[in-house]
């Protein structure tokens, strides 16, 4: 018996297997430096797949700034269109129609697989030129623009849009939605093939220790002070109405209370006048939107018109409290009284009296940030893009098959 052989043999039947690396075409109308939760997660799922020694191209509109991933891994290959700035969002681009030069670029370098993030005029040439060429597609579906119709007054315009999501996605092979509660929605509505795969969030960046007394002071909140917020647009769908609100009966019971918006958009003017004492951060970024998270006590999160939300995730890492409706990433994550708030979705009144509960309890609610800070650390990045690659690596599988029948070859 050869026992050093038989040993050698053993460590080498141990190893796992190598990494089979895939050739990816990511299709988004929105990234980094451009500042939304579509943008910021694809980023993150970009670089993921990067680590998972994958060949990423990215097709995105040029941008007046050019985009870096955050984690600083390069991009593969980036093949950026002309792209035109989004109506009513004049700070985002999209792309125009592009199917020609796609399936010109696909013919001379095809990938193992189309991932369309957004259905705007690039993602649909994306999906007509992927099923040109029998590529296998997956898909996410981000963002309820059919939601927004009554904030915009397009609401003749819903059903619609809808429409022209549902048969979009229903022309791809996976769908990805962030929730479970989405994927049952989308059903009953007539998607099809619909996946869950959810969103981390960095709890190294966003952490209470980043809490910062010297910022607090700017504010003119001391250290006991209560202090409200709100992280996001400030646009008429994200319903800071019911922000409002919720601050104005807290100050009726806490006078010194502070409440501190931190983004942009074409709401700030009237917010300004409606709350005067509030303070305005402006938009941020990276670690110092970390502090600023972290120097609030009560996220206030009144919006309706999430797919998930991912401004949710990040107030509960850093050790703040959640306010929110039982909708999207609040929904699915939070246990009301436990590790945050929940209000009934779309009961107003419901959530103005559990932030006026909420900020009436110290206690509790130092409690709460605890265990929201445990449940936002289980959100790691790399457990999503394990799934968002499984998802993909099904649909390839599936269309092997259909590449042997036309005598086509999967990329090399």
């Amino acid at each position: 018996m050869n026992t050093a052989h038989d040993a050698d043999a053993l460590l080498v039947d141990d190893l796992p297997a190598p990494r089979h690396s895939r050739r990816l075409a990511v299709v988004t109308e929105t990234y980094p430096p451009e500042v939304n939760g579509v943008a910021m997660s694809m980023a993150r799922v970009v670089d993921g797949l990067n680590r998972r020694n994958h060949d990423v191209q990215l097709i995105r509109p040029r941008q007046p700034a050019r985009a870096t991933p955050p984690s600083g891994h390069p991009v593969v290959d980036e093949v950026l269109t002309k792209g035109l700035p989004v109506p009513l969002y004049p700070n985002l681009r999209m792309g125009v129609p592009s199917k020609r030069a796609l399936v010109k670029l696909w013919s001379l370098k095809r990938p193992d697989v189309v991932h369309i993030a957004t259905e705007g005029p690039l993602g649909w040439s994306a999906l007509q030129a992927a099923q040109h060429l029998a590529l296998p597609v997956t898909s996410d579906y981000r963002t309820n623009f059919h939601a927004y119709g009554k904030h915009y007054r397009l609401g003749l315009l819903s059903k619609p849009i809808m429409g022209y999501l549902r048969k979009f996605h229903n022309r791809c092979d996976a769908t990805m939605v962030p929730t479970e509660a989405l994927r049952q929605l989308l059903a009953e509505r007539g998607f099809e093939r619909l996946s869950v795969v959810g969103r981390g969030v960095d709890a190294q960046r966003f952490d209470p220790a980043r809490r910062s007394a010297e910022l607090r002071a700017s504010w003119g909140a001391g250290p006991d002070d209560l202090v409200l917020g709100y992280v996001g647009r400030l646009a008429p769908e994200k319903n800071l109405g019911v922000v409002l609100a919720a601050y104005e009966a807290v100050k009726a019971q806490q006078p010194g209370v502070k409440l501190v918006f931190v983004g942009d958009g074409p709401m700030r003017a009237e917010l300004a006048a409606r709350a005067p004492q509030a303070h305005f951060a402006g938009s941020r970024s990276g670690d110092d939107l970390a502090a600023h998270y972290a120097g609030l006590d009560l996220f206030l999160f009144a919006s309706l018109t999430e797919t998930f939300g991912n401004v949710t995730t990040e107030a509960m890492a850093s050790g703040c409290a959640v306010v929110a409706f039982d909708s999207a990433a609040a929904g699915e994550l939070i246990h009301s009284g436990v590790n945050g708030w929940l209000a009934g979705a779309g009961r107003e009144e419901d959530f103005v009296a559990t932030t006026r509960v909420a900020a009436s309890h110290r206690a509790a609610r130092l409690a709460v940030a605890e265990a929201a800070r445990a449940t936002a650390r289980r959100l790691d990045w790399g457990d999503i893009t394990a799934r968002f690659e499984g998802v993909l690596e099904s649909a390839i599988a599936r269309a092997e098959p259909v590449f042997a029948m036309q005598g086509l070859q999967p990329a090399a």
